[in-house]
């Protein structure tokens, strides 16, 4: 009797909850069918929905079904979509500080930029940035390290790297530039188009589980590590400030809550699904893994330091976040040295 009961009351409230959702469509910058940056972002979805009881339905929407990647930051800021899974990084244009709260040259691990963007003040920092646009933020998944790129030709020296038109996400791009490269800053479903078009020669895009979902192979048979661009990357969950705040306290606990168990989630399978993939492009595609030499290391590592000299100086913000993050990482350096076996 007490279980036919039960049974009635989460039946009504299911219908109760079912009768008041809220369907609010989310613009993805990746493409759903890729593993962890986009099927980590269709998985929220079911996840927010089963805590807030049906009352939000977060609709998953790929690349350029609603706006094209290069127009999600400003749909958010002007209310034309309500909600987006991105990285702040693509903001760059807008924000010049926003790629160091994605993934920038020689930064930190997993452990490090998560210590940062919940513990560190990062999160803050970030919401301070994003506030003047109205876009609320929730790191919602995380990356493993990424290759640094694919070659048609292998890559010796910088001069090889010479003129070369290459897509590369974020601060690595201007890295690159610095090396005498033509870089460009694509979304990942653009990249694809521009390698089938040969408008450009290169590509960075991910790590091998994604390298081999999008077949990156066809185009490149050389693939280099490591990713000294992008150690981590951050993806996060945005909505516009009016439609989080129209939000009961409830459900935006259940996101908060959803995207937090996401981070773990994301940062434990990013890790475990790498080899499989890459031995498969190894034994089966053809292509040939190389790791850079330490002094084409040292080549990328100083033309970081002229970038970030550079930015440092032309933007006060981009100066204030290096200098937060920087200080942040001097002070961790302590706890893993003394902490963690090399």
């Amino acid at each position: 009797m007490k279980n036919n009961i039960l049974t009635a009351v989460l039946a009504v409230g299911a219908l109760a909850g079912a009768a008041d959702a809220r369907e609010i469509e989310m613009q993805s910058i990746y493409q759903g069918t890729l593993p962890i940056l986009g099927d980590s972002g269709q998985a929220i979805t079911e996840r927010i929905s089963v805590l807030t009881g049906g009352s939000v339905e977060l609709l998953f929407r790929n690349p350029g079904e609603i706006v094209g990647g290069n127009e999600i930051w400003d749909a958010l800021s002007t209310g034309a979509i309500e909600a987006a899974w991105y990285s702040p990084g693509f903001a760059e244009s807008v924000i010049p500080a926003a790629g160091l709260f994605t993934a920038f040259p020689f930064g930190p691990d997993v452990r490090e930029y998560t210590a940062w963007w919940y513990e560190g003040g990062g999160a803050e920092l970030w919401d301070e940035m994003a506030a003047p646009y109205g876009v609320h933020t929730e790191l919602c998944a995380i990356l493993a390290p990424e290759a640094s790129g694919w070659f048609r030709e292998e890559i010796n020296s910088v001069e090889d790297l010479q003129g070369l038109k290459m897509r590369v996400f974020g601060l690595g791009a201007a890295v690159f530039q610095k090396l005498g490269v033509e870089a460009q800053s694509l979304p990942p479903a653009d990249t694809m188009s521009a390698l089938n078009l040969g408008t450009i020669d290169a590509a960075e895009i991910s790590f091998p589980a994604i390298d081999n979902a999008l077949g990156m192979y066809e185009h490149a048979d050389h693939y280099y590590f490591p990713g000294w661009h992008q150690q981590t990357s951050l993806i996060t969950f945005h909505m516009a400030q009016d439609t989080w705040d129209s939000l009961t306290a409830q459900e935006q606990a259940s996101i908060e809550e959803v995207c937090a168990a996401n981070v773990a989630l994301t940062s434990a399978r990013a890790e475990a699904i790498q080899l499989e993939p890459l031995a498969k492009m190894e034994n089966e595609n053809g292509v040939t893994t190389h790791r850079w030499s330490d002094e084409m290391l040292a080549a990328f590592e100083g033309a970081w330091d002229e970038v970030v000299a550079e930015k440092t100086a032309a933007d006060p913000e981009f100066a204030r976040v290096w200098d937060h993050i920087s200080a942040f990482r001097e002070q961790y350096a302590t706890w893993s040295a003394l902490g963690y076996v090399d």
